[in-house]
């Protein structure tokens, strides 16, 4: 488990991580969304142990990773730019990653090399952006970390590649408990991924919650009405979007689907569904009520 508790970083006069708190639990996949510069980057170097906090503190597992050898162990941070020594192969970075990782699997490192159209014995320096995150994630999945980081991970990989690296993340979060935590400000590759979900913005999180329960929460609909009713016809259902095109109207509104589809067939509409929601228009709904101005959020 992961236990962040008014953690502070700052560079120069700018907090990056500004009194944040917030628990991840052991065998989950967590996404950090947000804009560039919300904090996530900053928040997964301090959690990989290569940030110390500036006040407050992260704990994995009980202890901090700052300086920690045994936690570090357990820890695998992949960042935005993966780092690779100076001509190193992909077979020079596994020999390196097998001295460090207790757990590391060579087997695995041959499996994924198959899987992955990455040649090992290649200068790693001669591949595209997104073959470089394919090495890393070989390398990666290959150490069997309890806790994988990484930071826009999808972004460089094609859709093949992406679908792969989703099923990888299941299996092992399904069969090993490896908690994995994924900062990306693309809610879309998120949301058939992540069982939890926190937004940062401006060193700060927002909130953290469960993706179901965020789902369970809220609900689109879709109807058409001749005459179009008065919003206050509604109450007392909460309306968190509220939009009207001539004789139709699109809601989205805090309740489950049963008893919103309830109460727009009581008012005799012409038609009434319900529509699939997103995670981003749950996001969207749930800022917009809570006073944040979303496309400075997500932008």
């Amino acid at each position: 488990m992961i236990k962040v508790e008014n953690l502070t970083k700052q560079f120069g006069a700018k907090a990056a991580l500004d009194n944040v708190s917030f628990t991840i639990g052991g065998g989950s996949v967590f996404g950090l969304v947000g804009s560039n510069g919300a904090g996530k980057s900053t928040f997964l170097r301090t959690l990989a142990g290569i940030y110390f906090p500036d006040g407050g503190k992260v704990l994995v597992d009980g202890k901090a990773p700052f300086e920690n050898a045994q936690v570090k162990s357990e820890i695998c941070f992949i960042p935005d730019y993966p780092y690779f020594f100076r001509q190193a192969t992909l077979a020079d970075m596994a020999k390196f990653y097998a001295g460090i990782y207790p757990k590391w699997d060579l087997k695995r490192f041959e499996d994924l090399c198959k899987l992955f159209p990455v040649e090992k014995k290649e200068r790693i320096s001669r591949f595209s952006k997104g073959m470089q995150r394919q090495a890393a994630l070989i390398c990666a999945f290959s150490a069997h970390p309890k806790y994988l980081l990484m930071d826009e991970i999808f972004d460089g990989l094609d859709p093949v590649m992406r679908q792969l690296l989703k099923k990888l993340v299941s299996e092992e979060v399904s069969e090993s408990g490896m908690t994995v935590i994924i900062a990306s400000h693309n809610l879309r590759e998120l949301e058939d991924l992540c069982d939890h979900v926190g937004l940062f913005h401006k060193g700060g999180i927002l909130f953290e919650k469960d993706i179901d329960a965020l789902r369970l929460g809220v609900s689109k609909v879709q109807a058409a009405f001749r005459p179009m009713p008065e919003k206050s016809a509604f109450e007392p259902m909460e309306i968190l979007q509220w939009q009207t095109r001539g004789s139709l109207l699109n809601l989205v509104v805090r309740g489950n689907r049963e008893e919103v589809m309830k109460k727009l067939n009581s008012m005799n509409p012409l038609f009434a569904e319900a529509l699939p929601l997103t995670l981003e228009e749950v996001f969207i709904s749930e800022m917009e009520v809570a006073g944040y101005d979303i496309n400075n959020i997500l932008s």
